[in-house]
């Protein structure tokens, strides 16, 4: 099918726009579940008429340079060089808010043409199953299936628009957003399986931490703001439990007490708002792997932050355990993102968010100038895939000397990392737990003391920090993360 095929309608608003993607969408994935199950029933193939259904649509934008420069510094929604622009688009019913706040400033700003049609991109068969139960009940192996109706093509999924090696020169069209349909579709099936909730509850404003005990304080705090704050509607647990706020308060701790969080890798919690601005936390568990993974796959859902809220290890003797750590820097060892993001290439603390993590610490604690120095050392955070880097001490001596690292962790840098390549704006705050080199370790009992008192008030300072960048969305998404070549969408 030839991108100007007559199905390509024209559009003048950004309502209309979304209002047709959302069409075709729906069409395509019903063409394509129906083929599914009368397979299943059958064993009779799709036509190709019907195989031709079974396609992404298509947003695509023609820019007519007319010599206009917007006013705006705005980071996103920005026209740099004429010609055409798309992007398959999947889910656009879930994705209504994004894509007009893309298309409004993109259709008012510039002189250009939106269209809307299907695209040549086909929806692979495991995106539109919702479980696997019947496929398992008619006896048909996955194997069969990819034989019959498109599978995922994972020599098609690319990153190379996010990590700015996407070939702009000989691309026609050019890339609307960072991310197609089949990579959007391919990490919401896995922020499924891994979180252990419907990836339509995630919030667009995120913590990330990799201890358990944060959680609890989380539920707890979702509790409290669902009694009494109004603009707060829900908490959504793992496995899609809802906790209800017009719940009275029996019936809530008992569905609280039911959710079997532990069967998730990495179980997220939603608290979520009214008006769209609630808050997620994702337990990432130890390790620049596991970071990695569940910042790929929440990144294709635009969110507005992410912050780091975890354990770290104290390197200098000034500090005291229960002490807070503010990344300005970061230092990989992580090894994981080497490839796309050499470790030569520095990670910049973004200072909106460093202003609001030390604002919110100042607030939570009481306590500015010397005694918040005290409390809170900035510096720079060391992250090891290795976690018994103490066994290489002679050999990791000097480059925590050049580093001039206060602190080490398995998961900071590589979520700073994640947030500079992926667009995301980010930010860690992390709690001394122990001093490996002071001989100061996690002893049981006066482990259970700190973490009563330490993990409370450490995610108060997250979830404020959050609170005051809420109130700054459109500096908070900076030009300092976008490349030379960047697409229109954020």
């Amino acid at each position: 099918m030839s991108l100007h095929h007559p199905e390509f309608v024209a559009v003048f608003t950004p309502s209309e726009a979304v209002e047709r993607l959302a069409a075709l969408h729906a069409q395509a994935c019903t063409a394509l579940t129906q083929a599914l199950r009368h397979y299943l029933k059958t064993r009779e193939r799709p036509s190709e008429a019907q195989r031709s259904e079974f396609r992404y649509p298509l947003l695509r934008l023609t820019y007519a340079c007319q010599g206009e420069v917007p006013s705006s510094t705005r980071a996103y929604a920005k026209m740099e060089s004429p010609g055409t622009y798309s992007v398959t688009v999947t889910h656009p019913d879930a994705f209504r808010g994004y894509l007009l706040d893309q298309l409004g400033p993109l259709m008012s700003d510039f002189t250009v043409t939106v269209e809307v049609g299907l695209s040549e991109q086909n929806i692979p068969y495991p995106y539109v199953v919702e479980h696997g139960e019947e496929l398992a009940a008619a006896g048909v192996t996955a194997a069969e299936l990819a034989r019959v109706f498109p599978s995922t093509d994972l020599s098609a999924a690319t990153d190379g628009v996010a990590d700015g090696l996407y070939d702009w020169q000989d691309a026609d069209p050019m890339p609307l957003a960072l991310f197609d349909a089949a990579r959007v579709d391919f990490s919401l099936k896995r922020l499924q399986h891994y979180s252990g909730s419907d990836w339509r509850h995630v919030q667009p404003w995120i913590l990330l931490t990799n201890y358990h005990r944060y959680v609890d304080q989380f539920i707890r705090h979702g509790v409290e703001q669902l009694r009494n704050d109004p603009r707060y509607v829900r908490m959504v647990l793992p496995g899609n439990v809802m906790v209800e706020r017009d719940m009275d308060e029996e019936v809530m701790q008992a569905v609280i007490d039911s959710v079997v969080w532990h069967r998730y890798q990495m179980p997220a919690y939603h608290l979520i708002a009214s008006d769209g601005h609630g808050v997620t936390l994702v337990n990432i568990g130890v390790g620049p792997s596991n970071a990695k993974n569940i910042t790929d796959h929440l990144a294709v859902l635009r969110p507005h932050c992410w912050l780091m809220i975890g354990h770290c290890g104290g390197l200098r003797q000034s500090q005291t355990i229960g002490d807070y750590v503010l990344a300005h820097a970061y230092m990989r060892r992580d090894g994981i993102l080497d490839r796309v993001l050499p470790t030569n290439i520095p990670i910049p603390a973004l200072a909106e968010v460093q202003q609001a993590l030390q604002e919110a610490a100042a607030n939570v604690t009481g306590e500015r100038g010397e005694a918040l120095k005290k409390r809170l050392r900035t510096g720079t955070v060391l992250t090891y895939d290795d976690r018994n880097w103490e066994l290489r001490w002679a050999q990791e001596r000097p480059l925590i000397n050049l580093a001039r690292a206060v602190a080490v962790d398995m998961e900071s840098g590589t979520i700073a990392a994640q947030g500079y390549r992926l667009r995301v704006p980010y930010g860690t705050l992390l709690c001394v737990s122990d001093k490996p080199l002071h001989s100061e370790i996690k002893l049981p009992g006066s482990a259970g003391a700190f973490y009563e008192r330490a993990v409370s008030q450490h995610l108060t300072i997250g979830l404020a920090a959050l609170d005051l960048l809420r109130g700054q969305l459109n500096t908070l998404h900076s030009r300092k993360l976008r490349s030379f070549d960047e697409p229109p969408f954020r």
